[in-house]
């Protein structure tokens, strides 16, 4: 092995240590809370979902009056932003009729979810988790995940 493959090898693994040590509770929860500020000023009541990049859940929250059924949907959108390692709209596109991926919804036990809300998570080029958010319309779903995509890097400095 050269020392340039070396050392590029050296740095990926740190890269990607660095980024699994900032996904946890703290970071989830201070994410799930900035994320539901937004929703409350747009008038959504979401529950809004933070897995890690196993897809494992690492903190979920319904805010008051949020529908049942959002709990499951909000969750699925992590699990699918992380497994295909793109937002849920994004997906929804590939999914459409004659796309791509037409019927890849009923994959996975029912999981995947293509409409927009979720949003893959990443630290310097490496996925750490993503976040689900459901409540509102598909418009306000979709936004509410960029959202929190967007704000993820100012909450990891709040340490």
């Amino acid at each position: 092995m050269k020392d340039t493959d070396m050392e590029q090898t050296v740095r990926s693994v740190i890269r990607r240590m660095t980024a699994s040590s900032v996904m946890n509770l703290a970071f989830a929860r201070n994410l799930i809370r900035e994320v539901e500020k937004k929703a409350q000023e747009m008038g959504v009541k979401a529950v809004v979902a933070v897995s890690d990049a196993a897809g494992r859940p690492v903190a979920i929250e319904c805010m008051d009056g949020a529908y049942i059924g959002s709990f499951d949907v909000a969750l699925n959108k992590t699990f699918t932003s992380v497994a295909f390692q793109m937002s849920t709209a994004e997906l929804g596109k590939l999914a459409s009729p004659g796309g791509s991926l037409y019927g890849i919804q009923n994959t996975n036990d029912g999981k995947i979810v293509i409409f927009g809300g979720g949003e893959p998570l990443y630290v310097d080029d490496v996925l750490i988790g993503a976040i689900g958010v459901s409540g509102g319309t598909a418009e306000q779903d979709t936004a509410l995940g960029a959202y929190g995509k967007n704000i993820a890097k100012e909450v990891i400095s709040w340490k």
